[in-house]
This record gives structure tokens, sequence and C-alpha cells, in this order.
């Protein structure tokens, strides 16, 4: 996606959560912009939606997302 930072307009990858709630409803749980897609990121990333109320996360689809398999292990 293309962003206006510092009078310059770049290129940021967003990233999303989405959820499937008890009714199989799909939600937006969030959307995230980083410079980085470390395990310091998705740790904040999935410390913010515990906070938020999700209560367990049963399966995860990513696609080679660095950090991600150390920061679910943390959580």
């Amino acid at each position: 996606m293309k962003v206006r930072q510092n009078k310059q307009v770049i290129n940021k990858a967003i990233y999303l959560a989405l959820g499937v709630n008890m009714e199989g409803q799909k939600e937006l749980l969030g959307m995230w912009t980083s410079e980085t897609e470390g395990a310091r990121f998705w740790l904040s990333v999935l410390t913010e939606l515990q906070n938020r109320g999700v209560n367990d996360l049963l399966i995860a689809c990513v696609d080679g997302l660095k950090g991600f398999p150390d920061a679910i292990n943390t959580v």
C-alpha cells in the first residue's frame, strides 16, 4: 500500500488479522504496518489481540512470516 511518510510516498506492507467467531462469521481483528516483521512485532500484535479479548487462537495461517512462530509460542 502506498502511504505518505515524511512528505514522500512509499510502499508499506499492511498486515491483517482475521478471525472467525463462534457463529462462523469472519471478523477483521486489526490492521498493522511495520518496518520489520520479526518476533517482537508479532508478539506485540498477539498481545494486543489478547488484551482486546481474543481468548483462543486455534489455527494460524501465515505466509512464511519471520518471527511469527516464536511469537505464537510465547503467547
